[in-house]
């Protein structure tokens, strides 16, 4: 991205931010899970995030997917791409989410089960209010890993076409969708879709994978719209109920800039706990 194009992204960033308030603060109120304020706690940092979030990623996974895209096209016979290429463009989208969920599954999990990433995906969990806002509350090494873990399958299957004579249409929709349904699904929003639940992930679908009401009911739900990928690989959980807390255990700073610090900040050892004097 140009230096000079900053202003205009972030005028266009603007611009979406309002169309997504006006979509999703009034079903928020109408169907909230709970009643919170719009204006709650932690607002002004996640809406830091919000900009920063969408100019920062996009520089860092240019050189890694340009590096895949260039290595594959010259490991992978190009009959096999001239084949993807030749499919109509709705059938390598559906085949880019389902691979791109896979991907994204995988990645999002590790974030869970290895502690030196965990430090920078717990700044995502430590939300207490779920909103809409809180989709872009992540630390960019957060999003770099996580959106890169969804975009390499798709490269490697060949359904992007980075090297052809046009942009490929195919990432920039896979992006788009995710990044709308990212939205959705951590909005207060009550609703509950019946079937559409096992097709689809809702926000019940997603809350509980933010659940902070016990170790029985963490490390679930880690697809972000394909919830049979949980099912597939056992981590499939969607009682009729919401969670009752949100968060994790362990403090989080609150500010912007502490937050983006706190994974490089060496970890504290437990305080004993004196013992009261008689």
């Amino acid at each position: 991205m140009h230096p000079l194009s900053i202003p205009a992204e972030l005028a266009s960033l603007a611009v979406r931010l309002v169309l997504i308030m006006a979509v999703l603060v009034p079903l928020e109120r109408l169907c909230a899970v709970r009643k919170q304020r719009i204006w709650r706690g932690a607002f002004a940092t996640d809406l830091a995030y919000y900009f920063f979030a969408n100019l920062l990623p996009k520089l860092l996974l240019v050189v890694p997917l340009s590096a895949l895209a260039w290595a594959m096209h010259r490991a992978v016979p190009s009959p096999f791409y001239a084949a993807m290429a030749g499919l109509p463009l709705g059938v390598r989208l559906a085949l880019a989410l389902v691979a791109g969920e896979i991907g994204f599954y995988w990645g999002h999990r590790l974030m869970h089960e290895v502690p030196m990433l965990w430090r920078f995906h717990a700044i995502h969990h430590s939300a207490e209010e779920m909103d809409w806002l809180v989709n872009t509350r992540a630390h960019p090494v957060d999003l770099f890993l996580g959106r890169l873990a969804g975009l390499v399958p798709i490269y490697l299957l060949g359904l992007a076409q980075p090297m052809g004579n046009h942009a490929d249409s195919v990432p920039l929709l896979f992006a788009v969708i995710g990044s709308f349904w990212g939205f959705f699904v951590h909005a207060n929003l009550a609703w509950r879709l019946g079937w559409l639940e096992h097709l689809i992930a809702t926000p019940a679908f997603h809350h509980w994978h933010h659940t902070n009401d016990g170790p029985a009911y963490i490390d679930k739900n880690y697809a972000s719209m394909l919830p049979f990928i949980d099912r597939l690989f056992g981590t499939f959980y969607l009682p009729k109920k919401f969670p009752n807390l949100y968060g994790i255990e362990a403090p989080m700073p609150g500010g912007f800039w502490e937050q983006l610090a706190y994974p490089w900040m060496p970890e504290k050892p437990p305080q004993p706990q004196l013992s009261p004097k008689n």
